[in-house]
């Protein structure tokens, strides 16, 4: 598709959602519950107090004016805009669930209502309707608890006219995450609200084909953004329950995808309960994927081979994940990142060594910046990231870049040995520019205190040491520099030792791990920074960098990472962290 006709698309996209916004505001409204779900989404006592204290931050955006009504707040952004409109505030508000909390609340809905009810606003998109259509019903107790009739009449006929709007509607939702979220609201709505009981049983059927396409058989999505997919069965399971709560059974697509992310998810799973952070996703809510599994029903299994594209390792207390795939493709690397081959790595409790996460709550400069090979912690020859972006696109006020180029060779291997596990991986990210294959090998001992990493860029054929040669001799023949990064978390405190051979590096549990390298190269510690979407501004933190420049057809250097020996082996580790706040 052009340029021009995509363009013309979302503009008849925007003017059929206006119609049929205004169309639904015109129809009968709901008079009352038939049944109503139990509350399942999950909000943070820290942002409710922060909402009700006037402190508005949303898409990395902070607005503080205590006075202030959430509608009267000019939005810095559109995704600022959505954010709001989508109403998943209401979990933190719920949350913190005080009087003051419930007042903020019920104000806020009346003013949307009085608003936007009539079908106008940037929130009548079906990709924002679901969501908010599941607060709504999540939280109607605590939205309606002293409210008089008429506020309660509003309420009601505007949660009949957003289910109608969204069973006309639901088809333009976003592929993936939104369309799912817009079918469980549909499917919420029907079974909660008088009158709207049609819309379940298509809903039900749609929901079923989204399963069956957009999760693949190892319980993946095209973006292989592993927060997403854990918002995604989580959907899926209030889904199915609010099902069986009315007395009805998902279809066996539905209940088919939620057998097959499960292992998923646990694979993607850190030691510390975290998820990895890959492709635009971060860690997800405290306890939300733990709740989610418990909730599925589904038994613990493990996946044979990748899951999603990411190879696992775990023993002891040390838990490793590699995104062991290229980017997903077209549409879906939309939020990609040119990762192949990073690794994080995980001690307990806490976080070791990471990625650097997505800026896209920061700004469009942090969000490229978040995307490239350099925020990483893997190989990356100077100046080129293993994956290209294309052109930015604006598209609804947000600027947007696909990925164009990519690795196209991915393997990996497995390794299981004595008193070790690991794989071997490789990509030819580097193979057009370079004509050089990036190989890495990592293993883990059995008792997860030793891990041993080696990383070669090597010209294999004939062909691809012809293009080393040319590309040697654009460099007038002064090797191909390279490093290898590993971005710490904020809380590892990392200092050189050893006269600069060597990076010890402390956790807020007393375990000291020691990176240590064997090969021509340089260490150096430098600064970097964590990206957190909850957060106003990127969190500085350490990243230990591992240079030199590849001469030859083969370049290989080793390093390890292995706790000190005077760590002991168990460790109680109560120190909590902070909450997620506004700094």
């Amino acid at each position: 598709m052009s340029h021009k006709q995509d363009k013309l698309s979302r503009r008849r996209v925007r003017w059929a959602n206006r119609w049929h916004a205004r169309r639904a505001a015109r129809a009968r409204p709901a008079t009352g519950f038939v049944s109503q779900p139990e509350p399942r989404t999950i909000g943070s006592f820290a942002r409710g107090k922060q909402l009700v204290s006037g402190n508005f931050l949303f898409a990395g955006h902070h607005v503080t004016d205590e006075a202030a009504s959430i509608w009267q707040i000019t939005p810095p952004s559109p995704s600022f805009a959505e954010e709001v409109q989508g109403f998943t505030w209401l979990d933190d508000l719920a949350s913190l669930g005080d009087l003051e909390a419930r007042r903020r609340a019920q104000a806020w809905l009346a003013e949307w209502i009085a608003l936007y009810g009539g079908g106008k606003g940037p929130g009548w998109t079906p990709d924002l309707t679901g969501r908010r259509l599941i607060r709504w019903i999540n939280h109607a107790l605590f939205l309606m608890s002293g409210q008089e009739g008429d506020e309660s009449f509003d309420f009601f006929r505007s949660l009949g006219q957003q289910t109608i709007f969204l069973s006309k509607r639901w088809q333009a939702a976003s592929p993936g995450l939104p369309r799912f979220e817009a079918l469980t609201g549909l499917i919420y709505a029907g079974l909660s609200l008088t009158g709207m009981e049609a819309h379940v049983d298509p809903a039900m059927q749609a929901l079923a084909r989204e399963c069956a396409d957009q999760i693949d058989a190892e319980g993946g999505i095209p973006t292989r953004n592993p927060e997403e997919l854990l918002e995604v069965f989580t959907l899926l399971n209030w889904a199915a329950s609010a099902l069986s709560e009315a007395g009805r059974m998902a279809a066996g697509e539905h209940l088919a995808a939620i057998e097959r992310i499960a292992p998923t998810l646990r694979a993607l799973r850190h030691s510390d309960g975290g998820l990895a952070r890959f492709h635009g996703g971060g860690r997800g809510l405290e306890g939300r994927l733990d709740h989610a599994l418990a909730t599925s029903g589904v038994r613990a299994s493990v996946n044979v081979g990748l899951s999603m594209g990411y190879a696992r390792l775990s023993a002891g207390r040390s838990s490793i994940i590699m995104d062991a795939a290229a980017p997903p493709p077209g549409a879906a690397s939309v939020n990609a990142h040119a990762s192949t081959l990073a690794i994080e790595v995980t001690s307990g409790r806490r976080p070791l060594i990471v990625n650097c996460g997505s800026g896209a709550h920061f700004g469009e400069a942090w969000r490229r910046a978040g995307r490239a090979t350099p925020s990483h912690s893997t190989l990356g020859i100077e100046g080129l990231s293993t994956a290209r972006l294309g052109p930015p696109e604006t598209v609804d006020g947000v600027a947007r870049s696909l990925i164009v180029e990519a690795p196209r060779d991915v393997r990996i291997q497995h390794i299981a040995e004595d008193g070790l596990s690991g794989f071997v991986a490789g990509h030819d990210g580097y193979l057009l520019s370079h004509g050089l294959t990036h190989i890495r090998r990592i293993e883990l001992s059995v008792d997860g205190r030793d891990i041993r990493g080696e990383d070669t860029l090597a010209a294999i054929g004939e062909a691809d040491q012809q293009l080393f040669s040319q590309a040697l001799d654009r460099v007038a023949l002064q090797g191909i520099a390279y490093s290898i990064r590993f971005h710490l978390h904020p809380d590892v405190d990392a200092e050189l030792d050893l006269g600069g051979t060597a990076v010890s590096m402390a956790l807020k549990s007393g375990e000291i791990w020691v990176l240590r390298f064997d090969g021509v190269g340089e260490l150096t510690l430098e600064s970097s920074v964590y990206l957190e979407k909850n957060r106003l501004k990127p969190r500085a933190t350490k990243q230990v960098v591992l240079s030199g420049v590849a001469m030859d057809y083969a370049t290989r250097i080793r390093w390890s990472l292995a706790k000190a020996q005077d760590t002991p082996s168990a460790i109680r580790d109560l120190e909590r962290e902070d909450p997620a706040g506004l700094p």
